[in-house]
């Protein structure tokens, strides 16, 4: 969401950002609409104290006797005119939220332009690339090679884009979210936390998936929604309040089951994990006063390239460009992990700075020490990491020709000691 009273100053500035996003100009529309908004709300604001003034009025004329039926008819008058005035004005406000609320942020100044991922601009790479003396297998082949990975069963439960782990694969999966949350809450400060999966619209209203991405989305039938990630409910612990400005930044993480209808991605990654209705993730979200979202921004990143140095996994990070960037985001990160059977870097996390566009949604704001007025905190939020994506890389980064994998030194403890996974005996 935006302030349209810098609308109205910078109207220019406002559609020159939205058309980094590829979007066409809207200032115009939106100052009239605001205009009229104002007018309305003037005029509601002029008849109350019209009023005010002719009860005055009445109450002298009818102390000294006189007939005040005149004056009590322009009282009537002035209420219709305040009535159809107010309703004016709440046409127009929701007229003026509806439109804004479908516009997507505002990208950074130092953010490449272009309309897709082509235009992504690569900040580093890290860590080598692992050679292998044979053909290395994808990790589908290397799950259900172990017996641990089953797609058939799963579908057999759910449908296409699930799957059930088992046995070490299961436990991986678990020691991965286990070494993340540790090492997040207990070296990068982070707040261990448990939130719903399940939450009201305007929690997805406040993160900004809501109105324009419900079909992304699961609904049940009692009007919750499925969280698609923990951004949501994590962001949202502190909507609709007014924050100390001593408490920020507020960091908080937690591990969640994420769902994802995929309705956009009909045909992308059919195969095996990289893509599924339900998923794990860690994730990681800031609150953070404006001055220092910038600083929290590359901090934040470098807390989930940390799990991916530790694992031992070769990665790389792009800034993405203006058309590339989620709709909440003004700046984006995205770490993309190498995987050696596509040959190629895939994302493995995402982290953004949004600015205050989710905080006007949320309507959550500080007061700065010494000032009158309050003013919205910005936020952030990352993958730190996708916890299948993660499995996915080390399946594949630490194959051996007969199938087994080796497990990486940091999850050994997680892991009970265990050092290779082999294949489950018949």
């Amino acid at each position: 969401m935006f302030d349209i009273r810098w609308i109205r100053e910078n109207p220019e500035d406002f559609d020159w950002g939205l058309a980094r996003r590829g979007l066409e100009p809207i200032s115009a529309r939106l100052i009239e609409i605001d205009k009229n908004h104002r007018a309305a709300l003037t005029t509601a604001q002029e008849c109350k104290a019209e009023r005010n003034k002719l009860s005055k009025l009445i109450g002298a004329a009818k102390a000294k006797g006189e007939d005040a039926a005149e004056t009590i008819a322009k009282v009537s008058e002035s209420k219709k005119i305040e009535a159809d005035a107010e309703e004016k004005a709440s046409t127009f406000g929701a007229e003026l939220e509806e439109v804004m609320s479908a516009l997507p942020n505002i990208p950074a100044d130092d953010v490449p332009d272009g309309e897709d991922e082509t235009s992504n601009i690569e900040i580093r790479k890290v860590g080598d690339i692992p050679p292998f003396d044979f053909e290395p297998k994808d990790h589908v082949a290397l799950g259900e090679g172990l017996g641990m990975m089953d797609f058939e069963r799963a579908a057999k439960l759910s449908g296409a884009r699930f799957v059930v782990l088992s046995s070490a694969l299961a436990r991986m999966e678990r020691a991965l979210g286990a070494f993340m949350l540790d090492m997040h809450t207990t070296e990068f400060g982070y707040r261990e936390t448990n939130p719903p999966a399940l939450v009201r619209s305007e929690a997805l209203y406040g993160t900004g998936q809501l109105p324009k991405f419900g079909e992304d989305l699961f609904k049940t039938e009692e009007g919750f929604w499925l969280i698609p990630t923990a951004e949501v409910p994590l962001t949202n612990l502190v909507a609709n309040e007014i924050l100390d400005e001593s408490s920020l930044p507020r960091r908080v993480t937690a591990m969640t089951a994420c769902f994802r209808s995929e309705a956009g991605a009909a045909g992308q990654d059919t195969r095996g994990m990289i893509r599924q209705h339900q998923f794990t993730k860690v994730e990681l979200v800031s609150i953070a006063h404006p001055d220092e979202s910038d600083a929290e921004l590359e901090r934040m990143t470098g807390c989930a390239e940390e799990v991916l140095k530790r694992l031992g996994l070769a990665y790389r990070t792009i800034i993405l460009c203006s058309g590339d960037m989620g709709f909440s985001a003004r700046k984006t990160y995205d770490i993309e992990v190498w995987l050696p059977a596509q040959d190629r870097y895939r994302e493995i996390s995402s982290c953004s700075n949004c600015g205050d566009f989710q905080a006007r949604r949320m309507r959550t704001r500080f007061k700065p020490e010494g000032k009158k007025d309050t003013v919205f905190v910005n936020t952030l939020n990352g993958s730190g990491l996708a916890v299948g994506r993660t499995l996915i890389a080390i399946l594949e980064n630490y194959q051996q020709e007969d199938g087994s994998i080796v497990v990486p030194d940091a999850l050994r403890p997680y892991m009970g000691g265990l050092d290779v996974i082999q294949a489950e005996s018949d």
